[in-house]
């Protein structure tokens, strides 16, 4: 929510994307779609029961915005199925009817007196972040402003004769048959557009887009920012009038993701020694701008697209179709963590411990006890989520009563 991208240092050297390589119907949720269900019923890890709630020393303010992000997710959290198996709808049911009525200024006692915490596997996590990137663009085509910003393709669908497992592949129906969808290469050259489209904007001349095979939403200035704001998978365009749009997930072209990363590093391009670049956003970023060509090609190398929708809502939404909040909200696996739920973490960055409310995924974030905790958006949330990397112990928390549920089957 998946908001994004942007792309941390740690993911990228691993290879892995936010994003879930999938695609939903345009509706108002543009963050990265909801895990599909699972064909066969997860394995759980084992769980066992964690310290008290009130051990854990939790902050005023760290309960106020987590009881609010938890308020925002019970619509969700009792009417939708619980992929890790863990709950019920039911389960949070009376929990939600209480914190509605809960008065925030005593946010830290509800949590205390209605929850109770349990630890997943060993409870050892590995903690990275993601914030909302904010890149220039215009919405309309001008000198310097390039790079289209898509929105789904009308000719973007899955294989009508799809019959194998799970969901069918993305791609187009062509003469020949079906195929893949476009790839990134294919798409920065131009294929999206009406034929003819100049890819520099070239003052005076017609405007061509609107015949093309995807809306164009706005022009980004720069191509390089906006991969990033891709990984993310939402974001903020600064328009020339200094008003801002808002652009999430709308879906992706089915093609599987590569981390430009682990290619630089593969290649022997990330390192400390001459010639090499830090292992960070900002490092790779710095790699495409001194190396244009080498840069583009790199980039081109990754073929999925991610395409958006604007978003007018107050914040990107999430996989839980609720908008993340910096500092509260926080990627999980919704196959080990019920979405919605309660997290403690307690890790070697300060700026983590705390309380975080399940509200979104990843496709690197896997297992019950890996989490990528949102930062919102700005500089100082492109900094720390930029070089987020952390260990340390997390905690689910859960309704009185279903642990005893759990411990017993």
């Amino acid at each position: 929510m998946r908001i994004i991208a942007v792309v941390i240092a740690v993911l990228a050297l691993a290879g892995c994307v936010r994003i879930v390589p999938d695609a939903r119907p345009p509706v108002s949720a543009p963050r990265p779609a909801p895990t599909p269900a699972p064909t066969s019923t997860p394995v759980a890890p084992m769980v066992a029961a964690g310290p008290s709630v009130a051990s854990l020393g939790i902050g005023a303010e760290d309960a106020r915005s987590a009881l609010a992000s938890f308020i925002e997710s019970c619509p969700r959290l009792v009417g939708r199925t619980d992929a890790s198996t863990l709950t019920t709808g039911t389960d949070w049911r009376a929990v939600c009817d209480t914190a509605r009525a809960w008065p925030a200024s005593d946010a830290v006692r509800f949590f205390t007196t209605e929850f109770e915490t349990a630890r997943l596997g060993d409870g050892k996590t590995f903690v990275t972040g993601y914030f909302e990137p904010e890149i220039l663009a215009s919405r309309t085509r001008r000198v310097g402003y390039d790079q289209p910003i898509y929105g789904m393709p009308r000719d973007l669908v899955r294989d009508p004769n799809w019959t194998g497992d799970g969901r069918a592949p993305l791609g187009k129906v062509t003469p020949e048959g079906f195929v893949p969808y476009d790839t990134r290469a294919e798409i920065m050259a131009g294929s999206l557009l009406p034929p003819g489209t100049p890819l520099v904007f070239e003052p005076g001349a017609p405007e061509m887009v609107n015949g093309g095979r995807a809306p164009v939403l706005a022009w980004a200035a720069d191509p390089a920012e906006f991969f990033f704001l891709q990984v993310q998978g939402s974001g903020l365009l600064r328009l020339p009038d200094g008003s801002v749009m808002r652009i999430g997930y709308a879906g992706q072209n089915g093609r599987g993701y590569v981390g430009i990363g682990a290619l630089m590093r593969t290649r022997g391009l990330i390192g400390e020694g001459p010639g090499q670049y830090p292992g960070s956003m900002q490092g790779i970023l710095r790699y495409i701008r001194e190396n244009p060509e080498a840069g583009r090609a790199l980039m081109n190398e990754n073929p999925s697209w991610v395409f958006f929708q604007e978003n007018r809502g107050d914040g990107p939404l999430g996989s839980l179709n609720v908008p993340v909040r910096a500092g509260s909200s926080v990627a999980t696996d919704p196959l080990h963590i019920p979405l919605g739920a309660p997290v403690w973490l307690d890790v070697d960055r300060s700026e983590v411990d705390g309380l975080w409310i399940a509200q979104d995924t990843g496709g690197a974030i896997k297992g019950p006890n890996r989490f990528d905790t949102f930062w919102g958006n700005g500089p100082e949330a492109r900094v720390i989520a930029g070089g987020m990397s952390a260990r340390g112990e997390a905690l689910l928390l859960l309704p009185r009563g279903v642990l005893a549920r759990l411990l017993a089957r």
